[in-house]
């Protein structure tokens, strides 16, 4: 979930607008986003938002923040259609304005000089910043790897990387991701090979999963599918999303004509490769209403399902259920475990010193990844002879010039959450609720009181509360627990409340050794 902010002369310039996915810390939320509060107090100052690359954690956020900001995006022109989809699924492209950048082209915006650098990664159009402002220049890497041979679109070369170089580069901000990796993160050339030969040499149908953005891979693919003889079938409307988009700007344009679920299931198994989307366990991807046997698309035995993507970290049970659940209708399984099918997108050590040894630059800011990560990076810049590097948290406020970089400041930082069409706070009260709900669970109390006297037995009702089969006993008991409270004192109503509130929790503590949720409801008839 990337966001940055550049400040010169007293103006901000916002550097990609991305989103994180829930997990269980956050139940029933899809996405998180950043809070922006820090330049949200500052909106007169902001002057625009530039991205990187067409990757959710650089781009997703913006349907949700950018009409607030009321400033310009600048992107180049995948990923400037990439955002007008999302722009437009939310209802509000006529709000923001979008400017198309292209590759190599230098623009300004406001006191900035910036100019697009093209990188490999795993989506076409990857771009590293190069910021000119009046105390030197900042290389933002953006998402990148090196790939001698990249399958869409060009890459710079070690020569205009130097010539960068050459001119004096003041900070250098570094993707982080791989940096424990010995080794370089390799080329999609060698896995269009490992593709093709686990391909050859399945019998059924075969489904690849990757990520959904990958639109590199997907030109693998297409390429391994004509190569292989089978026919291209895609299942997720993110791919399809992707597929339409690069094909409007001018990628993609030799993949096969793809063909209909049903006509897969019509064709000889041999001659079928079918694209997925939900290779991290989504629950409502097509991979998982396949596994589910939910979707049109049916796989048994003699079929195939290849894992061409990284688990994420978190993903393991999610993944390890759907691959359960294959096994069980016994489907083959590959993974980059048992196969080359899968390359980083984020470079290696060998990648990052090669960075280096371009760019030259005085400052070294490891960025993406976690602290860990960004610790070793920094290490690792300063072995490789870089003369100053340092390590920023999230929120802190760092002068790199002039004089020598230091911490000035702390900014506000957190993340929100879209619960539903409504963002919230990620730790508010309602998120907070709800997580107290998961782990307690609920009880509510209803009672009726006439003349400071209860009027009939008071109703109990449950939820989440591990009673099971002691669930009637348990309803008694809290009931009577609930009319003793009321005929203790029943004139306060404040603290009639909390009494019922207190018995009937002791009520459910006794039974379930847990302190559950009691809502009191009283009726004054």
């Amino acid at each position: 979930m990337n966001v940055n902010l550049y400040g010169t002369q007293g103006k901000w310039l916002m550097v990609d607008c991305g989103i994180t996915f829930g997990d269980a810390d956050y139940p029933g939320v899809d996405v998180i986003l950043p809070d922006l509060q820090f330049i949200e107090e500052r909106l007169d100052d902001l002057v625009g938002i530039v991205l990187t690359h067409g990757h959710e954690d650089h781009i997703g956020a913006l349907p949700y923040l950018a009409a607030d900001l009321g400033v310009p995006l600048y992107a180049t022109p995948f990923t400037a259609g990439l955002i007008r989809g999302k722009l437009e699924e939310e209802g509000n492209d006529d709000r923001i304005t979008l400017k198309m950048i292209q590759e190599g082209e230098a623009f300004r915006v406001g006191p900035f000089g910036i100019t697009y650098v093209p990188l490999a990664h795993s989506i076409p159009e990857a771009n590293a910043l190069l910021i000119e402002t009046p105390y030197g220049k900042i290389f933002h890497t953006g998402d990148w790897k090196l790939d001698p041979a990249p399958s869409l679109g060009g890459a710079s070369t070690a020569e205009e990387l130097s010539a960068i170089g050459d001119e004096g580069v003041l900070a250098l901000v570094c993707d982080s991701t791989n940096v424990f990796n010995p080794e370089a993160s390799g080329s999609e050339a060698d896995v269009r090979e490992g593709l093709r030969e686990v391909i050859a040499a399945a019998k059924g149908r075969v489904m690849v999963t990757t990520f959904a953005s990958n639109a590199i891979r997907l030109q693998t693919l297409g390429e391994v599918a004509r190569d292989s003889g089978r026919e291209l079938c895609v299942a997720g409307r993110s791919l399809d999303r992707i597929i339409r988009v690069a094909k409007a700007t001018g990628y993609l344009r030799d993949l096969p004509d793809t063909i209909d679920f049903d006509t897969a299931m019509t064709l000889p198994p041999s001659r079928v490769l079918i694209v997925a989307t939900g290779g991290q366990g989504e629950p409502r991807a097509a991979l998982a209403r396949v596994a589910e046997g939910s979707h049109v698309i049916k796989l048994g035995k003699g079929d195939t399902v290849v894992f061409s993507s990284r688990q994420i970290p978190g993903n393991e049970v999610a993944i390890g259920r759907i691959m359960n659940k294959l096994a069980k209708s016994d489907v083959s399984i590959v993974t980059e475990r048992q196969a080359f099918i899968h390359v980083s997108g984020h470079p290696g050590r060998p990648e990052l010193a090669s960075m280096y040894g371009w760019i030259r630059p005085d400052i070294l800011v490891p960025v993406h990844g976690e602290t860990r990560h960004l610790h070793e990076h920094r290490r690792f810049g300063l072995e490789q002879g870089i003369p100053t590097a340092l390590v920023q948290e999230n929120g802190e406020v760092w002068r790199l010039a002039p004089g020598a970089p230091q911490r000035i400041a702390e900014a506000p930082t957190g993340r929100l959450v879209l619960d539903g069409d409504v963002i919230l706070p990620a730790d508010g009260s309602t998120i907070n609720e709800r997580r107290r709900l998961a782990l307690y669970g609920q009880v509510s109390v209803a009672v009726a009181i006439r003349g400071g006297r209860l009027a009939g037995s008071p109703v109990v009702r449950v939820q989440g509360i591990p009673v099971e089969e002691d669930r009637d006993e348990f309803l008694d008991e809290a009931a009577s627990a609930a009319a003793a409270a009321v005929k203790k004192d029943g004139r306060n109503m404040d603290k009639l409340r909390e009494a019922v509130r207190l018995a009937v929790r002791r009520v459910a503590t006794r039974f379930t050794g847990k302190k559950p949720i009691v809502d009191v409801l009283i009726v004054e008839i």
